[in-house]
């Protein structure tokens, strides 16, 4: 073996295991330029992007376990380890974060009467039926994506996704609107002003100084600063067995849906940004979320899906990096062992959540309408028109209807209405037009 064969051979053994290719000199980045899912610039500038994904993630995923009464350490805790899962199971090619999902809340609500041990045998159903779905379309193919999920569905379903989180913004916001307009207005004027990593870290400048203002003018809740001067340095988060109680299983069918939905929306958000085709990978990206819940109902948390508040940080980013992720990831399990610092992340002014997620969630809604310009899809049609607006108001408008004591709310009703009415109504469509 000749000396170039062998460093050859060695480059192609390099390559196989290396997750990451740097990103030009690992320092500095042009102006709109694309970091994709296997890059990666210098760690202490993706630490920087993992925090601002913890920032974008950490509040909506304590919020939803202590919402159900679930223990919010362990529900950090798989957060971290679903997303690794999920980068793993995607083999590093769909950048994202999975955080506990709101979806989850009404049942595991309603469940909450018959105990913790059912709530999560409801939450390990749910995974289980969603690692069967991806099975079912990875075996299938895009095929079975493009006619169930053609582009005026999917740019529906992540307008749907990102407007529908609208209240968990605005409320937060309209609380402290001082704090709000403070935090957005020093994003955008990352954006806008600056060039290079500050625009790229950009939320977390704004977060930072929203959080300083608050800290001066005293905004910060009084029992959140006790509870961080009480809260220990380390400790173990409380893990719980799930029970299988069929009368509460069947409340997280409907819930399946909506995953999926938020799942294929995320999937759909990032392919349009980095302008690559990832389809084939949305089989992979379900079995993962799956994975994820199901782990996370195993030991005592809530189920997980894609976040659109991180879809929205890449949006605004360019920044798909999945070691960006990955960084964020770990430090979700170091904090679901550290109470001290869980807590003072907990401190985060209401008005910081709500001035970031207005711009986040806002970002990912006008992605979906992005995603019906570049397909070309037909605005002038009146089906197209009624059904993805009263899905997007279902969903924006949180519609809630019991139905035999089960209550769904408005991403479900939303997402039922794009991915299952709107390709019967067209069909009904198509055959009247073809016998007249």
């Amino acid at each position: 073996m000749t000396w170039q064969y062998a460093r050859k051979v060695q480059r192609g053994r390099d390559a196989t295991v290396m997750l990451w290719s740097v990103h030009g000199d690992g320092r500095r980045v042009r102006d709109g330029e694309l970091i994709g899912a296997r890059e990666r610039l210098s760690w202490p500038v993706m630490a920087g992007f993992g925090a601002q994904h913890v920032a974008a993630m950490i509040s909506a995923t304590i919020f939803v376990p202590v919402a159900v009464g679930l223990p919010p350490s362990t529900t950090l805790l798989f957060s971290g380890v679903g997303t690794i899962v999920f980068l793993v199971v995607t083999r590093n090619r769909v950048p994202g974060y999975l955080g506990s999902s709101f979806a989850f809340m009404a049942p595991l609500v309603a469940a909450k009467q018959h105990g913790v041990a059912a709530q999560l045998g409801a939450v390990v159903v749910a995974g289980g039926i969603l690692i069967v779905f991806g099975i079912a379309v990875k075996a299938l193919g895009v095929r079975l994506l493009e006619s169930v999920l053609p582009p005026v569905v999917t740019g529906g379903l992540v307008l749907l996704v990102g407007l529908s989180m609208a209240p968990y913004a605005a409320d937060p916001f309209q609380s402290q609107p001082g704090i709000g307009v403070i935090t957005a207005g020093t994003v955008l004027l990352c954006l806008v002003l600056s060039r290079g990593m500050l625009s790229r870290l950009s939320l977390l400048v704004g977060a930072g100084v929203g959080w300083l203002i608050a800290i001066a003018s005293g905004r910060i809740e009084t029992a959140k600063i006790d509870a961080l001067i009480n809260a220990p340095w380390f400790g173990v988060p409380e893990f719980h067995a799930p029970e299988l109680l069929p009368s509460v299983m069947v409340l997280s069918v409907p819930v399946v849906l909506v995953l999926v939905a938020e799942m294929v929306a995320h999937v759909k958000a990032v392919a349009t940004i980095s302008g690559q085709d990832l389809d084939p990978s949305i089989g992979d990206a379900l079995i993962a979320n799956g994975v994820s819940t199901a782990l996370a109902g195993a030991a005592g948390g809530t189920g997980t899906t894609a976040y659109p508040a991180n879809t929205g940080l890449m949006v605004a980013t360019k920044v798909l990096s999945t070691a960006a992720c990955a960084m964020a990831a770990v430090c979700a399990v170091l904090l679901a062992f550290m109470p001290k610092v869980a807590a003072l992340i907990d401190t985060m002014p209401p008005g910081v959540v709500g001035g970031l997620g207005i711009g986040l969630f806002g970002l990912l809604g006008m992605l979906g309408i992005r995603i019906w310009a570049q397909s070309k899809v037909d605005l002038t049609n009146p089906v197209t028109m009624m059904i993805a607006g009263a899905a997007v108001i279902a969903g924006v408008g949180d519609l809630t209807v019991s139905i035999w004591g089960l209550e769904l709310h408005g991403v479900a009703w939303g997402s039922v209405a794009i991915v299952v009415l709107y390709p019967v109504v067209r069909r009904l469509r198509v055959r009247r037009e073809k016998f007249t």
